[in-house]
């Protein structure tokens, strides 16, 4: 049986705003500055956020050829081992984080969250064997593993589906900044703090940007806000039309006050659900590409670049994943279309290794392994954004749903890290091989995705009050019922999409069952 919210949404007794008697109009210049003012707040915010958390994770790629190698003594094998022990951290906390985000406040977990892998990042610069490196890197793993489906989770309770994929692009696009950055960063410390106090340069460069986490983590909590029905510094108005606006497009919200599905319901009914899964191997395919970014100086080393010039020349490979990740989503959300653009996507990432195994010019090679990682990087969030679009109701469900999606999608990293021996080089045909296998069945699956939704679409509650168990067969066979109304209400606007024929099914019903048909109180 559903369990009520204690954090339900609570109406200022002193405003002149009246829900029960608010209207809420789709498109409204009031929902557009609403938009505009958590924009302001969020987009930024865990813009910062994500950088940070990628330049503590894939740093380890720039201090490996920063000195790291060479002072741990690292082979081929013991450097894959210490990728593959943060992702095997990193799966196996991201559902039970996403759990307790949907009943936490956003704002002080997220920045607890940047604050400790800050802290734990910093500590790899004390490592002195491979050993101590591998268990540090399990540990920033099950601190940086409640972050990213946090987020995914964190805008779909803000955002309608159509407004998703180009704020997600914006955040995302911190993947490939910190990447370009993190090899900027990398070549200036590691050059000019090269043994500075004693400090090797690659020692310096996890140890400044694990502090800088920290250090910001202890002021977005300001900034970020809440649920939309708990965010102190929105006004009645706002918080109205915040809850209102997604529930018009069907979205399941968070906090509001009505009854929840407790966590086990929601894990029965993401795992019951078939979409799930298929996007959890596209998913797979996507990140298992992706797990390239971990050996991109290594490729651009390849290509006749050396030294602290290997490092500047790794910014342009990730410029073009920022291009990537912009207009593939954009375009995305405009065209209000997931599937063709991943399949465009991935199979011009798959086309583009191709020629970059095949080429001898070392500058076309460059070239077009610029391009291929800029199409999986554009792939990648258009493939989660799709989650939030398909599995919307309840919002504990999307929320076991993008962990899932997202936890099992990352362990493919885990033998993706493997990819790349040190002996398959200089043209690494078996990285690129797997890759390309990866990307091409992606583009497949996106295809196969769009034929299966249109075939077994979704039957409303996702996938009607059955997955809910018997308490709602409970509540409308006995209207006398304390409560009824609201599990009615529940079942109605969280079920179905916030619609007239739904307002009168629900006026119907409720009148059948002598419930009171005034549901804004209930929102």
């Amino acid at each position: 049986m559903f369990g009520r919210n204690p954090k339900a949404v609570h109406w200022d007794a002193d405003s002149s705003f009246d829900p029960s008697t608010a209207v809420f109009t789709p498109g409204s210049e009031a929902e557009k500055r609403l938009v505009r003012k958590i924009d302001k707040r969020i987009i930024p915010t865990i813009w910062l956020l994500y950088t940070l958390s990628y330049l503590d994770r894939a740093n380890i790629g720039n201090a490996k050829i920063g000195g790291m190698e060479k002072a741990l003594h690292l082979t081929s094998t013991q450097y894959s081992v210490i990728l593959l022990l943060f992702f095997v951290s990193y799966v196996l906390f991201e559902i039970p984080s996403n759990m307790f985000l949907s009943r936490a406040r956003p704002s002080i977990y997220l920045s607890v969250l940047c604050f400790v892998w800050g802290a734990v990042a910093s500590c790899m610069a004390a490592v002195q064997s491979w050993q101590a490196l591998a268990g540090v890197r399990f540990c920033l793993g099950i601190a940086e593993a409640g972050f990213a489906p946090g987020i995914a989770f964190y805008l779909s309770s803000w955002y309608k589906r159509h407004e998703l994929a180009k704020r997600y692009s914006i955040y995302y696009t911190a993947t490939a900044v910190s990447g370009a950055f993190s090899g900027l960063l990398a070549g200036v410390i590691t050059d000019h703090l090269k043994l500075a106090r004693g400090i090797e340069g690659w020692r310096w460069l996890l140890l400044i940007e694990g502090i800088g986490s920290c250090f910001v983590a202890c002021f977005t909590w300001m900034v970020l806000p809440d649920w939309p029905s708990t965010t102190s510094w929105l006004t009645p108005e706002e918080k109205f039309i915040a809850i209102q606006r997604l529930t018009h497009d069907g979205i399941g919200n968070t906090a509001s006050g009505g009854p929840q599905p407790t966590h086990t319901q929601a894990i029965s009914m993401a795992l019951g659900d078939w979409r799930t899964w298929l996007l959890v191997i596209m998913y797979m395919l996507a990140t298992g590409s992706q797990t390239i970014q971990y050996f991109v100086p290594t490729l651009v080393s390849q290509t006749g670049y050396k030294g602290f010039t290997a490092q500047y020349m790794t910014i342009p490979v990730y410029m073009v994943a920022l291009v990537g990740i912009l207009v593939f989503s954009f375009v995305s959300d405009w065209r209000r279309e997931r599937g063709n653009w991943i399949t465009v996507g991935a199979l011009g990432a798959g086309v583009a290794f191709v020629v970059t195994v095949a080429a001898d010019n070392l500058k076309v090679k460059y070239g077009f392994l610029c391009l291929g990682v800029g199409g999986i990087y554009a792939v990648c969030p258009l493939t989660l954004m799709w989650v939030s679009g398909i599995i919307d109701h309840p919002a504990e469900k999307r929320a076991i749903a993008l962990a899932l999606v997202n936890g099992l999608g990352n362990s493919a990293s885990i033998y993706g890290a493997f990819l790349w021996p040190a002996k398959t080089g200089p043209r690494y045909v078996q990285g690129f091989a797997v890759t390309t296998v990866f990307v091409f069945l992606l583009a497949a699956l996106a295809q196969l995705n769009k034929y299966l939704l249109r075939k077994f679409p979704s039957k409303g509650l996702n996938d009607g009050p059955e997955a809910l168990g018997p308490a709602s067969e409970y509540y409308l066979e006995d209207p006398e019922k304390k409560g009824s109304c609201m599990v009615l209400i529940f079942f109605v606007f969280r079920v179905d999409k916030f619609d007239s024929p739904s307002l009168a099914k629900c006026e119907l019903e409720a009148q059948a069952t002598g419930a009171d048909p005034d549901v804004s109180a209930y929102l």
